[in-house]
């Protein structure tokens, strides 16, 4: 029986973890015919479906998250259109909650619920011995993802990849899936040290993200993981998300002895409003957070993200805006997230109480709070989008930190160089060059500063302008 496993990337970067771990599952109760295909949204969908139709597959699996799921269902219905005869599945986050969005659809034959290890294998059985498939099935919990290893090949092209070293989380963010789930289901530190070791297989550099959603909850395990990749045999790029004010003495010490390029760290912070992270059920401690994330940052060897979440309950645009400027200076990438109201949390079940409106498609991202206008909403998007630009692969980090550093609030710089380039250039941001956009920092950055600043603040400039253009910089005046 032939059956093909598909996913959506966001990108060429980007690879799909799920399909690997249904993969090894099938392989393991001898369903070795089973291949996968992950193209990305850029690529035509013609070819996509092509693509599919041509692997004339029994069993189609389709992987669904909110990033993917319009493209996927047009792909799932056209090739029900072209192949009545083959099964097709859905999984994953996005079809798991409220599934009656997808069962109901003519064109799909089962959801799958939860994990997916046994239900896919179960579901295969069943079409092997010609039974009927129901509408829906809950996967239960895979007894053998302890032992299942890594997942990828050293046939693998992508830069990024990933690995999961744990299922479920400790704690119950109202805005997130985890909270769903009860318990955490842990590997081994050895047993994740050799599938971390696997990867070296892998030629070139890479970066190995772990989905895990906390990654130090327990903080012994993860100290021995972290102890045992400072070892010579570990030589790629490890990225984790951790919980910071979980961090103890010996955390600092070892993650200190790293060496820089070796460990990214992403520290969901969301809000500074105590008031917002008690109503999402986000039990942790702001001052302690804040703190080791600036030890983390002045020590210089690990790269460090912390993450703002727009939308909370209780945050205005005032609140958010402190939230802001308590975060920016305490890690090398702040990241300015919005709220998605996700089918299946207690957000998305608390929503009128919050006056939460979120869109209704996908990535359901919130549009109004009684807190926050959709205007209000609409300008925050505009800073994110100023933020990430100038954040981008430290382009403009020397200038960044020289304006800042003489500024009372990083958020109202960036909020007042979006008021400027919406009064100067009415185009788009992503349509200003370059060399456009260093021009107007400057230019924006001189009405903060005194005269006498000016020169010096355009060295920083030339010396960011050098380390990411071969071209000639512009003239600073």
């Amino acid at each position: 029986m032939k059956i093909t496993l598909f996913a959506l990337n966001a990108s060429h970067a980007h690879t799909a973890l799920s399909v690997r771990c249904l993969k090894a599952a099938l392989d393991s109760a001898g369903y070795t015919d089973t291949e996968i295909i992950e193209p990305t949204l850029r690529d035509r969908t013609d070819s996509v479906l092509a693509e599919l139709v041509k692997s004339q597959a029994d069993l189609y699996g389709f992987s669904c998250y909110i990033w993917n799921i319009d493209m996927t269902l047009n792909l799932a219905r056209d090739l029900k259109s072209l192949c009545p005869r083959a099964k097709i599945l859905l999984g994953g986050p996005e079809v798991s909650f409220d599934t009656e969005r997808f069962t109901d659809l003519p064109f799909i034959d089962t959801v799958v619920t939860g994990e997916g290890e046994t239900a896919t294998v179960a579901l295969a059985d069943m079409l092997a011995a010609g039974k009927p498939l129901p509408q829906l099935m809950t996967g239960e919990p895979d007894p053998a993802f302890l032992t299942r290893g890594a997942h990828y090949t050293k046939d693998t092209a992508s830069a990024l990849v990933y690995y999961e070293s744990a299922r479920g989380c400790p704690y119950r963010c109202a805005f997130c899936l985890s909270s769903t789930q009860s318990g955490v289901r842990a590997k081994s530190a050895e047993d994740t040290l050799a599938d971390l070791l696997t990867f070296e297989q892998i030629p070139g550099p890479i970066t190995i993200k772990l989905v895990d959603r906390t990654f130090n909850f327990d903080v012994t395990r993860a100290k021995k993981i972290w102890r045992g990749l400072l070892g010579d045999a570990y030589t790629k790029c490890y990225h984790f998300e951790i919980s910071a004010s979980l961090l103890d003495e010996e955390c600092f010490t070892i993650l200190s002895a790293f060496p820089p390029g070796k460990i990214r760290l992403e520290i969901g912070l969301q809000s500074t409003n105590e008031k917002t992270l008690a109503a999402v059920c986000r039990h942790q401690s702001t001052s302690a957070t804040l703190s080791a994330a600036r030890r983390l940052k002045a020590k210089g060897n690990v790269h460090l993200h912390l993450d703002l979440i727009a939308g909370l309950p209780f945050e205005d645009y005032a609140s958010f805006a402190r939230s802001f400027d308590d975060a920016y200076f305490c890690a090398d990438v702040l990241q300015l997230g919005f709220l998605k109201l996700l089918h299946g949390t207690p957000l998305h079940k608390n929503a009128a109480e919050y006056g939460i409106v979120a869109s209704k498609t996908p990535p359901y991202t919130v549009l109004k709070t009684n807190w926050l206008t959709f205007e209000e909403l609409h300008r925050l998007h505009g800073v994110s989008d100023i933020l990430d630009r100038l954040q981008e692969k430290g382009r403009f980090s020397h200038g960044l930190y020289y304006i800042l550093s003489r500024t009372a609030s990083p958020f109202g710089f960036f909020e007042g160089f979006l008021d400027y380039l919406n009064s100067h250039d009415g185009r788009a941001l992503q349509k200003i060059g370059q060399r456009e956009l260093f021009l107007y920092f400057y230019a924006f950055g001189k009405t903060l500063l005194e005269a006498d600043l000016h020169r010096e603040f355009a060295s920083y400039l030339e010396a960011d302008f050098k380390s990411a253009e071969v071209r000639r910089p512009p003239k600073f005046e």
